[in-house]
Order: C-alpha cells, then sequence, then structure tokens
C-alpha cells in the first residue's frame, strides 16, 4: 500500500500535521503521508498512547522527519505552542488535517445545555484553533491545504446522535466558508463525510456484546447489515486516510470547499 502511494504522491518537500493523530484515522493518515515523504507533526491529548504511536512510527519509518507533541486543540495557547514547536522542529507546515473527535448519542429530549455546548464547542474549535494557529504557516506556501475529517452526519443526521448531527453540518459550512476565504491566499479547504469506520468505539461495543460467540468479522458485518451499508461491511482507517491524503495531495490542486464521501454507499444525500 505505501508502495503504491508514494508512485502516485510526492511530498517530500511538504510538512504536515495531523491533530488527533495518535491513533484511528488520524494515525493511518500520518503513516500515508509519512510513506509519501512528508515531514510530519502529529498532536493528540493521552500522552501514552502519543508516545507509543510515535515509536511505532519512528521504527516503521526510521529516517522521516517527525515531531510529536500532547496538546489540547480545545486550548488555543496549547495550539499555538503546538504550532510554534512543531515549526521550530520540522519547518512550516502547508498542509493541515483537522481531525475531529467522536460522537455523542443522545436525542433532542435528553439532551441538556451543557451538553449541546460541549458538542459545538468540540467539534467548532477543534477546527477553528488549528487553522488558527496554523495559519500564518499555511499562507507562506504557495499550494497550501486544510483537510478536515467530518461525519456523513453533516449531511445525513441521524435522530439519536442530534447534537453531534448538528455540529458536523455546523462544521460542513465553516469548510465552505473558509474555502471562499482562503482561496485568494492560495489556500484549499476540503473534507471527508465519514460513515461508518471501524475505530476503538466500536471495538469496545463489540467487545460488550451479548452475543459472545460471534468474533469482530462476523458482529461487524451484521452490524453493515443492519445499519444497510451496501458494500456490506465497515470502513478502515486507511481507506478514510486515502481520501485525506488525497485532498491535501497536489493531486486535487483544483478542488476546494468540497467533501468527499467515505461511507461504503450509506449517504442517500444528493
Amino acid at each position: 500500500m505505501n508502495a503504491r502511494l508514494t508512485r502516485c504522491i510526492d511530498l517530500r518537500e511538504r510538512v504536515a500535521v495531523v491533530t488527533g493523530g495518535s491513533s484511528g484515522i488520524g494515525l493511518a493518515t500520518v503513516e500515508l503521508l509519512l510513506a509519501a515523504g512528508a515531514s510530519v507533526a502529529l498532536c493528540g491529548r493521552d500522552e501514552d498512547r502519543l508516545r507509543n504511536a510515535e515509536a511505532v512510527l519512528r521504527r516503521e519509518f526510521s529516517g522521516a522527519r517527525l515531531y510529536a507533541a500532547s496538546c489540547d486543540v480545545l486550548n488555543a495557547e496549547s495550539v499555538a505552542r503546538f504550532a510554534r514547536d512543531s515549526e521550530a522542529a520540522i519547518g512550516p507546515a502547508s498542509i493541515l488535517v483537522n481531525n475531529a473527535g467522536q460522537g455523542r448519542q443522545s436525542t433532542f429530549a435528553d439532551t441538556t445545555d451543557s451538553a449541546w455546548t460541549e458538542e459545538l464547542h468540540l467539534k467548532f474549535f477543534s477546527v477553528i484553533h488549528p487553522t488558527r494557529a496554523f495559519l500564518p504557516q499555511l499562507e507562506r506556501h504557495p499550494e497550501a491545504a486544510i483537510v478536515c475529517v467530518n461525519s456523513l452526519l453533516a449531511a445525513q443526521p441521524e435522530p439519536h446522535m442530534v447534537a453531534t448531527s448538528a455540529a458536523r453540518a455546523g462544521v460542513r459550512n465553516l469548510v465552505r466558508s473558509l474555502a471562499t476565504e482562503l482561496a485568494p491566499r492560495g489556500i484549499r479547504v476540503n473534507g471527508i463525510l465519514l460513515g461508518l469506520v471501524e475505530s476503538g468505539q466500536w471495538r469496545r461495543r463489540f467487545e460488550a456484546r451479548e452475543d459472545r460467540s460471534t468474533n469482530w468479522a462476523e458482529w461487524s458485518a451484521q452490524l453493515a447489515q443492519r445499519k444497510k451499508i451496501p458494500l456490506g461491511r465497515l470502513g478502515r482507517p486507511e481507506e478514510a486516510a486515502h481520501a485525506v491524503v488525497y485532498l491535501a495531495s497536489p493531486l486535487s490542486s483544483y478542488t476546494t470547499g468540497s467533501h468527499i464521501d467515505v461511507s461504503g454507499g450509506l449517504s442517500h444525500h444528493a
């Protein structure tokens, strides 16, 4: 997979930043960016998970320029410090991947004011703070790109995830607004809309399953069937990462303000 990617995309002169880069889609994106030759800065809140991911990456990509630091994307000063330190370590960023967190399950009836505030703050400021902090660096590159990892909920809301659906729709709108505002500065802004992708969250639900006779492959296939996913399975983190890296690379040089659907056909929106 990595060999095929590097034949298609050459990012040897680029510096990429990935928030939430220590696991899941974020980590898969870091791996693909490194495979394409980019220097990469990643951050995460869990220090142990971050250092474990860093150790694996340094073994796999021994000659790569890599910087890893703990950072809370909801804390503006923490993000500003990460931006300063990563630039000092590996150079100014020309790619920023905003990889937001997990969703909240709740209906309108059982979502409190504080839960609404928390969810909206998380989804918006996990994009706003990194974009604001790294924008001066991105502006210095003639072909800079921002990619936001979003959810299909932005276009296809679910009533049991009302707050997350509303927040995701707002982020989709924010991507479009940023794309228009930043285009004159040579910065492209795009996103991906995820369906159901294998993650720690789904693994935990698998571990809590009632039918202990089913393995992961059987359980996830049953889940895909219940959710009516045409491809009949959950997505893999690297499949989402492929879409992210495409949007971050010169292969999408005439694309901005758009979203790639990565849902296995689950999407019903136009």
